[in-house]
């Protein structure tokens, strides 16, 4: 299948296009029934030649082209509906009846806020054009209404606010919010493109709208992408912050790792936050403490699931002799030779447990048995990959010394 874009250096074009190459290229091997041989990459830096013979080959095209922030109201309709009518034109001349997709907006319902929009009136003349198109040739449809767009690659300070929220934030620019009880529908660019490689394959999502409302039909008119998520201008912005705080804590302070279950709106935030970061604060300075017997060192706390620490031990040190009621840990050590030992509280039996580097093995610190490490190495540090079920509480730290080989 050879795939035409256009708009492809756009925010929806650049991750359509990426992915739709991934596949093209095997690396991305998890879209059943998609065979893609060739990506038709089509932007105002192309010329009429290059889009007659993309037209003449292409199996299904995505006309994601578009303007959006013209220097005069003129500009929606020729931008909008004008290359449309170029693109339609191109494909009926050569007889190409193949699939086309058309990127149309909400605004296009010219209801409520959009009632007088200009931009929803030039996309509503796509979509007409389009309809009217398909019934002429008999090509099939696909005309998807989007939401309030996020992701990666958005351009910020345009016309997305969650691209402006993150880079803004990202970049300690100051933010402006006038209302923050304003709703807002947000379609995450991962589960759109998603949405759109299953429309080549037919498993498109079709509705008919009534005003901003999605009607799921079978046979509609419309397309639609049944991943959004309704939040308040207010929430995104809380929900960024809570980004950039768990990112980059205050200096001293250890990252905590945010709640950010996978497909949620938390989860999308963050992800998109993170593609703004500037350079300098993609490293991260952390508290080492360090002493004669090596250092450890907090990388992070979660929420609800404890810690994570790195622990590096000298040469021929015994790091440990401790227990704990409630608290466990597991032990990993990634570099060096090491031996781990348990012993439970009231009893003389210890376990040995000997480690190194080269196999890697998880040992667990059991509540109720006191335990070390030792590094048996003579020349090289020991270093190890600690898990705690919860953050350390210096207030009640539940850790009771006590050796695990009796003297």
């Amino acid at each position: 299948m050879k795939i035409l874009v256009t708009g492809a250096k756009g925010f929806v074009g650049k991750n359509l296009c990426s992915q739709l190459n991934n596949i093209k290229d095997g690396k991305a091997r998890w879209y059943k029934g998609v065979q893609i041989d060739e990506v038709f990459e089509y932007d105002l830096g192309n010329t009429r030649e290059e889009l007659v013979h993309f037209c003449t080959e292409a199996d299904f095209v995505f006309n994601l082209a578009g303007v959006n922030r013209p220097q005069n109201q003129d500009e929606f309709m020729q931008g909008n509906f004008g290359f449309a009518s170029i693109l339609l034109d191109t494909l009926k001349a050569h007889k190409n009846t193949c699939p086309v997709m058309l990127s149309s907006s909400a605004q296009a319902s010219l209801t409520g806020r959009f009632g007088n929009s200009e931009y929803g009136r030039s996309k509503k003349a796509g979509e007409t054009l389009f309809l009217q198109y398909g019934e002429e040739v008999g090509a099939k449809i696909f005309i998807y209404r989007f939401p309030n767009l996020f992701g990666k690659w958005c351009r910020p300070n345009y016309n997305s606010a969650v691209a402006t929220f993150c880079n803004n934030i990202a970049n300690d620019f100051p933010i402006q919010v006038n209302d923050r009880s304003v709703e807002m529908e947000l379609l995450y660019i991962d589960d759109l493109v998603d949405e759109m490689i299953a429309a080549l394959v037919g498993k498109e999502h079709r509705c008919e709208f009534e005003g901003l409302n999605v009607l799921p039909q079978k046979d509609g008119h419309y397309c639609y992408c049944p991943v959004t998520h309704k939040t308040t201008l207010g929430e995104i912005v809380d929900i960024i912050n809570e980004c950039a705080k768990s990112v980059n804590p205050e200096t001293g302070k250890v990252q905590i790792a945010m709640a950010v279950p996978q497909g949620s709106l938390e989860y999308k935030l963050m992800t998109t936050y993170l593609s703004y970061l500037p350079k300098e604060k993609v490293i991260v300075d952390l508290k080492m403490n360090v002493d004669q017997r090596g250092s450890f060192t907090e990388l992070i706390h979660t929420l609800n699931n404890g810690q994570v620490s790195i622990n590096i031990s000298k040469p021929g040190i015994t790091k440990g002799e401790h227990w704990h009621h409630s608290k466990w840990e597991t032990f990993i050590v990634v570099a060096g030779h090491g031996l781990i030992q348990l012993r439970k509280e009231g009893t003389d039996e210890v376990w040995n447990y000997e480690v190194c580097g080269e196999k890697i093995k998880a040992v667990h610190m059991l509540p109720g048995y006191t335990h070390n490490i030792i590094n048996l190495s003579e020349t090289e540090d020991l270093v190890t990959v600690m898990y705690c079920n919860e953050v350390f509480n210096p207030n009640r730290a539940d850790t009771y010394f006590d050796p695990v080989e009796k003297k």
